[in-house]
């Protein structure tokens, strides 16, 4: 694994600090499928996002390809850029925390 892959896969675990059973058990969630954009079609990007992160997840590291590791920024990102705008009231019950939760990351952990 090279130095830059290593790193990508490192903030990648930092931003994403749910649980593979987490994360599955959260997406199952009626507040889980509610939030996010569309795109025109039934499921958000935050939740094909958290589909991915799930497949990401139960692979060993030496097995993740290009695919894996370009969600993997598109995680990073998302988690940095959404977590700067974060609501000044009622954080437990806000699309916000559903939103970051789609992507792996709970900000109440």
């Amino acid at each position: 694994m090279t130095k830059d892959t290593k790193s990508i896969v490192d903030e990648f675990h930092q931003a994403v600090n749910m649980t593979l059973k987490e994360i599955e058990s959260w997406l199952e969630t009626e507040e889980s499928k509610e939030v996010g954009q569309k795109d025109g079609e039934s499921e958000s990007i935050g939740h094909k996002s958290g589909q991915k992160i799930i497949e990401i997840l139960k692979k060993k590291e030496d097995k993740y390809d290009d695919d894996d590791l370009a969600h993997m920024k598109k995680v990073i990102s998302y988690v940095h850029r959404h977590s700067a705008q974060k609501p000044s009231k009622d954080i437990e019950h806000s699309r916000w925390l559903y939103s970051l939760k789609n992507w792996g990351h709970d900000p109440l952990k």
